[in-house]
């Protein structure tokens, strides 16, 4: 019996969902919180670890004596101490492209509710006012936008894929550029980071949290990209400096933004990007959907399941690869 240590605290209904899909062969035990100490008690009796937002840090590792595999359920591996997987002798691997869909439409979702100022309109009504004349002045629909894309991985394809009816612009950089056929396809124009930055009405955020990203969205950046436009980001936090933003919001050089993710998580209740108008906050929750647990914990057990047998993960899903 090969077993399982669940180190992010999930809802009932949600570990009902993932102990219906566990294959046969698997125990699975389900930490109660995000304490360290919980955790240090679960991962000496892993095979396997999954973990969504939860750090694993140097010392879990070395302490599992029996760990194989760490499994990130999503793909943003920051919060795993890769070089202590890699020296441990454990494989960490991702569920690439399983929150892609969920992701993408958060991201146009909050396009959205920043261009028409949707908490505003929302809380003003609770407070027994009607101000359709106010918002006319503030709100702007996204038909004829140019929008940038940082980045252009599988979130960002879904995101471009979700556009095309919105009668807009959709432009991306990337590092590596992608293939004719696929520019194509999204129906995307690749430009220099210079020019995305320079001609985007809303510009979102598609790049992982790593060494050379850590701040690579700061005052320098944002005061190149065009006046008037808007910030969207469900990537991570730590690669925006949210002084700067916060700066770039308050003299109206910036329109607006959408964030899903923040330098420190959970944000202070006093961060005043959390009561700015013009910006639309939510809890980095862009793929977390009832209807997509199946497809991410399959993903994830699949792999398990791959490795177990001694079979090759996809490329695509492989982190830190170690050869038994």
């Amino acid at each position: 019996m090969q077993h399982i240590a669940f180190l992010s605290p999930m809802a009932l209904s949600i570990r009902a969902e993932i102990q219906r899909l566990l294959p046969a062969g698997y125990s699975i035990a389900f930490a109660e919180s995000n304490d360290r100490a919980e955790h240090a008690q679960m991962v000496p009796a892993a095979d396997y670890i999954i973990a969504a937002g939860t750090f694993v840090d140097a010392g879990l590792i070395q302490s599992a004596h029996k760990l194989k595999m760490i499994q990130k359920w999503g793909i943003g591996v920051d919060k795993i101490d890769l070089e202590a997987a890699r020296e441990a002798g454990v494989t960490v691997a991702i569920t690439s492209g399983a929150s892609s869909a969920p992701v993408s439409e958060h991201a146009i979702m909050l396009m959205l509710a920043v261009l028409r100022r949707l908490p505003l309109a929302h809380r003003s009504l609770g407070e027994g006012k009607w101000i359709p004349a106010a918002l006319r002045t503030v709100s702007y629909q996204i038909a004829g936008k140019t929008i940038g894309l940082l980045g252009f991985g599988n979130i960002a394809k879904h995101v471009a894929k979700r556009l095309k009816g919105f009668d807009v612009r959709v432009r991306y950089y990337s590092r590596s550029r992608a293939d004719q056929g696929t520019e194509q396809r999204y129906e995307v124009e690749y430009v220099d980071y210079e020019t995305l930055l320079a001609t985007s009405d809303i510009l979102s955020i598609h790049i992982p949290s790593n060494a050379h990203t850590y701040h690579q969205i700061n005052a320098q950046v944002l005061a190149k990209m065009k006046s008037g436009a808007m910030l969207i980001n469900t990537a991570r936090g730590e690669v925006i400096d949210e002084q700067a933003l916060i700066e770039a919001l308050r003299s109206g050089h910036l329109h607006g933004a959408g964030l899903d993710t923040f330098e420190g998580e959970p944000p202070s209740a006093d961060n005043p990007l959390l009561h700015m108008d013009q910006v639309v906050a939510t809890p980095h929750s862009a793929g977390a959907v009832f209807d997509n647990v199946a497809n991410i914990v399959g993903h994830a057990f699949r792999n398990i399941e791959k490795f177990t047998a001694g079979q090759p993960l996809a490329a695509e899903d492989i982190v830190v690869s170690i050869l038994k």
